[in-house]
């Protein structure tokens, strides 16, 4: 079997597999050909990927690989040069026509990690977790360099300083490695999700749980029900005064391939006091916070017309931690080649669940299509993991 790695397009900065994992899989007797400088902006170097057993190529041909590892969708071009019948495993994106059309035309296997079945024995493979880990970690470091106070309780003999307050909405694993990490530098935290689950999630890492009372009743499958209109409105109603009382707002509300939910307003930024901060994770698929754009900072006027607000849109928060978020994509990728490769051949089982739920094209089908199966949601409203299982 012959697995191709590519550069990812800018600005992505991480990489599908690393030299520790091409590693295991060459002395399991799979090719590796790995683009040059594929690794450089995750800190992984030519060197390193040829000292492991893959081959450096100056651009992959596509025609001639079985299977493509990726970070970012591969573009319709790229999926029209694939030998037919060939195999990708990575981030799918939005079902654009066009990719789709190509996958179908040239009868290619693509695997969508989106599309990976909420269950325990896909944890290894769950690449939507492992780089929401990331992020969750990296909003709460983008707000407390920002924020003109400390996070944690400092008594000094000029005084003692009060920790900051952070609220944190939507609990998956983003938000909750958000809470840990503010929890570890010091600051109290408060937070909130729609899900049953969500409050015990909450006071298991320290924080207070903000109830807003609305009905929290799950949808079949686990997932969060969509909020009527009225409840969304009673909800920013009572989480206003949370957020105005608040030093650091950090959002981690995303649906793949689907608008992120608006969850606050510009009003509600601008009844923060001054020099506070607001992160929101979900802006490059249009934001939870009014305003917030991808890859900027906004200043948001405060209300009563002294100072502002700064509203972080980050664009791609895991890829500001390539090199870790590189390693624990690469292990999600080989954990789900180990359920594809069988004596060295690719063989695709849709009788194995995990397999029935990622593969998005098959053999000229578009899979989701046929099922007509939603989405996976990342993070607000969605438990991690079953009921064996503590994330």
């Amino acid at each position: 079997m012959t697995l191709a790695v590519p550069r990812e397009p800018v600005p992505e900065t991480r990489v599908a597999l690393v030299p520790e994992v091409v590693r295991a899989l060459t002395r399991g007797g799979t090719r590796v050909l790995v683009e040059r400088g594929a690794g450089a902006r995750a800190t992984f170097s030519d060197a390193q990927y040829a000292e492991a057993g893959a081959e450096l190529v100056d651009a992959v041909d596509l025609d001639a690989v079985d299977v493509v590892a990726h970070v970012s969708p591969l573009p319709a071009a790229a999926l029209g040069r694939l030998r037919e019948g060939a195999l990708t495993i990575g981030m799918i994106g939005p079902p654009e026509p066009d990719r789709v059309a190509a996958a179908l035309g040239r009868r290619i296997t693509a695997l969508g990690f989106e599309r990976l079945p909420r269950t325990s024995r896909a944890q290894a493979m769950d690449a939507l977790s492992s780089q929401a880990f990331v992020a969750g970690y990296r909003c709460v470091l983008e707000a407390a360099v920002r924020l003109p106070r400390f996070f944690p309780l400092a008594m000094t003999a000029a005084g003692t300083v009060p920790p900051a307050r952070v609220v944190v909405l939507g609990v998956g694993v983003a938000g909750l490695q958000a809470i840990a990490t503010a929890r570890r530098l010091g600051a109290v935290v408060q937070a909130n999700d729609i899900r049953p689950d969500s409050a015990e999630e909450v006071r298991s890492v320290g924080a207070t749980f903000i109830d807003v009372g609305v009905d929290r009743r799950e949808a079949s499958g686990g997932y969060a029900r969509d909020l009527r209109e009225d409840d969304a409105a009673r909800q920013r109603a009572a989480l206003a005064p949370h957020i105005a009382a608040a030093d650091v707002l950090i959002t981690t509300a995303g649906v793949p391939g689907r608008p992120a939910p608006r969850l606050v307003t510009t009003d509600m930024v601008a009844a923060m006091r001054p020099g506070s901060v607001v992160v929101d994770m979900a802006a490059a698929t249009g934001g939870n916070v009014e305003g917030s754009r991808p890859g900027e900072d906004v200043l948001v006027p405060c209300a009563d017309g002294f100072g502002a607000v700064t509203v972080v849109g980050l664009d791609s928060p895991a890829g500001a931690l390539a090199a870790d978020a590189s390693s624990m994509y690469a292990q999600n990728v080989k954990a789900l080649l180990g359920l594809l490769v069988r004596d060295g051949e690719i063989a695709v089982d849709l009788d194995d669940d995990i397999l029935d739920g990622v593969v998005v094209t098959h053999d000229g089908v578009d899979r989701v299509a046929h099922r007509a199966q939603p989405p996976r949601p990342t993070e607000l409203g969605v438990p991690q993991g079953d009921e064996s299982t503590d994330e």
